[in-house]
């Protein structure tokens, strides 16, 4: 029939999920590209230094002079009425959150290979971030437990007395894993993650941060200095991060000056709107 084409067909949907896992992981290995990563890689290494600097000295001051104080404060380990503190604190958990990006990883994967165009854009663009606040969590995470491990710390009144000075380097049971806290590493880097890319959630996402730290010591699960410490390991793990994001171009950009900012992202309620019309033609 004189005028009529002939289609291609479509690839089918775990051809197009093979497609989009792929597309997601050839995005994180691609060489750096943008022009401005040299200035960028200063600013992360000048802010870094400074960070680490300041945070050492405070974790410092803290193990000589607050640390012993504040455990004798808390109330004893185990004790019944602090079972809210104890569902609280798995907020804060790297398992539980790592977990939950993870799926919903997954879930945009499986969303995005039933779209097309402008839909799966959206969603890849949304797949992007979470991937960005997923690893910003698992690097800070996998360098604190190397350093859980080679400090051996021991956690308040491990030994049977409050001594903030209780090592056991190499040691790597439980009970010699206080310094950094898990928890505050966890729950600062992914702070640090959401609010790099949505500022306006800064004040939320502190808070949350600072609430887990403060179950980590009502807990008794660590000396206050752990915490500052775990707090320190997730922003520098989150900078670190956003930097090799934003050297492959990947949901930030790189002013003159080296300042990483977030680029524009889709919208909640058009990934919404995305999400129901996934099985639209």
């Amino acid at each position: 029939m004189a005028g009529s084409t002939t289609l291609a067909p479509r690839a089918s949907y775990p051809a197009q999920l093979v497609a989009v896992a792929g597309h997601a992981l050839a995005q994180l290995a691609r060489s750096p590209s943008h022009s401005r990563r040299a200035a960028a890689a200063r600013t992360l290494a000048r802010h870094s230094l400074w960070l680490g600097a300041a945070g050492a000295t405070l974790v410092i001051v803290l193990m000589l002079a607050f640390d012993r104080t504040e455990i004798q404060l808390m109330p004893a380990r185990g004790t019944p009425a602090l079972w809210p503190i104890r569902i609280l604190t798995d907020f804060g958990k790297d398992v539980n959150v790592l977990t939950a990006l993870g799926v919903a990883l997954v879930i945009v994967a499986l969303v995005a290979a039933g779209t097309h165009g402008t839909r799966r854009a959206l969603l890849l663009g949304f797949g992007t971030r979470l991937q960005y606040l997923f690893l910003s969590v698992a690097l800070s995470v996998f360098v604190a437990e190397i350093l859980k491990y080679l400090i051996g710390r021991g956690r308040p009144f491990v030994g049977g007395k409050a001594d903030p000075f209780n090592f056991m380097p190499l040691d790597g049971s439980g009970a010699y894993s206080s310094l950094p806290s898990g928890h505050a590493v966890t729950a600062f880097a992914l702070a640090f993650a959401v609010a790099a890319l949505w500022p306006r959630l800064r004040v939320v996402m502190f808070t949350y941060a600072i609430v887990i730290v403060l179950t980590r010591l009502v807990l008794l699960a660590h000396h206050p200095s752990d915490v500052t410490a775990g707090a320190l390991v997730g922003m520098v793990g989150a900078m670190a991060v956003r930097y090799w994001f934003a050297a492959r171009r990947l949901a930030f950009a790189i002013r003159a000056d080296g300042t990483i900012v977030p680029l524009p992202g889709p919208l909640p309620g058009r990934l919404k709107r995305v999400a129901r019309g996934a099985s639209a033609p």
